[in-house]
């Protein structure tokens, strides 16, 4: 995976972004992804005035929140998919957007380590980047079970 990551807030830790870039290139190799080594996407960490800013612009939602994910490859009404593939273009999944203020407060109210809470929310992110939601009962279920699987089998249990 090529992976750039921008902490915007200057309050991230070179462990917190080894972190993140490990867990993310974890993620990747999960058997029903199928992502090539050469897949590319963003995490960018920002305050929670910045990620309200972006909610309420791209969602309607007047709110700070946790995490945002911008997956390139939603397709709208008429939109056409393309595998650039083909052309020795690399896949670009997308962004994440981390909220480093929503880590910490929800880290503290789950009563876990903001290392967890980092992780759980990098993790969520990339599977929307990846087209999973948890729109429906069944897309939940299959989206969190594969979501704890990651963190279990990478070692970031509750």
């Amino acid at each position: 995976m090529d992976i750039t990551i921008v902490d915007k807030t200057k309050k991230i830790t070179d462990t917190q972004l080894k972190l993140t870039s490990d867990i993310i290139e974890f993620a990747s190799k999960e058997s029903t992804l199928d992502l090539a080594d050469d897949t590319e996407m963003s995490v960018t960490f920002v305050t929670n005035e910045e990620i309200h800013t972006i909610n309420r612009q791209y969602r309607d939602k007047n709110a700070p929140t946790d995490v945002i994910s911008f997956a390139l490859e939603d397709e709208g009404i008429d939109e056409l998919s393309v595998d650039f593939s083909e052309f020795g273009i690399p896949r670009n999944l997308g962004d994440i957007i981390v909220s480093v203020e929503k880590v910490a407060e929800q880290a503290a109210e789950f009563n876990h380590s903001f290392e967890r809470e980092l992780g759980f929310l990098v993790v969520h992110g990339f599977l929307h980047l990846n087209g999973f939601d948890h729109m429906t009962e069944l897309d939940e279920k299959e989206m969190f079970g594969l979501q704890r699987k990651i963190l279990d089998d990478y070692g970031l249990k509750r």
